[in-house]
Order: structure tokens, then sequence, then C-alpha cells
């Protein structure tokens, strides 16, 4: 059975939920400004301990990645994300909570043929390609310097 762009475009149109961006697109710039200034004040207690910049940096990232995969696996990221939307994609964040939800919904399948080898379904491809972009930068700038 073949479908038109055009009819698929209209059931999709049909199936889709309608989305309010007066209210969807404050929201997610407002919960992601929340993620980002909680790291900024993580950032600098961690620093006012007597951490170096960077060792400030590195243990708020590591906090927020810790802090991303309790609350999703407590159930509370995904309400947050249900009306924060985008703006709990936040690069660390966003990140630890896909990889963290593959490890949940496959945990019932064991750890290796499951939590092993689903983990990164959906954080995958963001790796592959991110250290793929990483190479040819590089040796573009290799090349070019």
């Amino acid at each position: 059975m073949r479908i038109s762009t055009e009819a698929y475009s209209r059931m999709a149109d049909r199936a889709s939920p309608k989305s309010n961006s007066k209210v969807n697109i404050p929201m997610a710039f407002l919960v992601g400004g929340i993620i980002c200034v909680v790291g900024q004040i993580l950032t600098r207690i961690y620093g006012s301990l007597g951490l170096e910049s960077s060792d400030a940096a590195t243990w708020t990232s590591i906090t927020l990645v810790a802090a991303s995969a309790f609350s999703t696996g407590m159930g509370w990221y995904h309400k947050l994300a249900k009306y924060a939307g985008a703006g709990t994609l936040v690069p660390i964040t966003g990140f630890s909570n896909a990889v963290s939800s593959a490890a949940l919904e496959s945990r019932s399948e064991g750890l290796v043929t499951g939590v092993g080898a689903k983990i990164f379904t959906i954080a995958g491809p963001v790796i592959l390609y991110g250290c793929t972009a990483s190479v040819l930068y590089g040796l573009i700038y290799y090349i070019f310097n």
C-alpha cells in the first residue's frame, strides 16, 4: 500500500497533538535556564570548597548526571519533561536521561542482553556522530593550520 506524501502529512497532522507554542517555548526556556542556573550554582559551591575551576566543573557535571539519572529512575524527569518539553534536553541532563531511560526500559531482559545491549539505543547515535564530527573537525584544523 503506497501513500502519497500529502496523504501521509494529513494523517500525521490529525494524529499529532496540537502544541501551544505560546506556553511551550517560554516553559522550555525557563526550565532549561533553571537547570543551567543550578549548574552554575553547583560550580560556584564546588569552587568555594577550594576546587580548581576545571575540577569544580567536573564535579558539577557528575552531580547533574547523577541527579538526572536518579530523577529518571524515580519517574520525576518524565513528569518534568511533560511540562518543560525541550527545556529538559539541556545537553548533559538530557543525555543522562536518555541513557537512564533506555536502561530502565530494558532491565527486565537481563543485565547483558537487556541493559548492556540497549543502554545506548538512543544515545549511541549522538556519541557516534559527535566523535565522527570531532575527528573531521580535528583533521580540517590540522590541515589548515
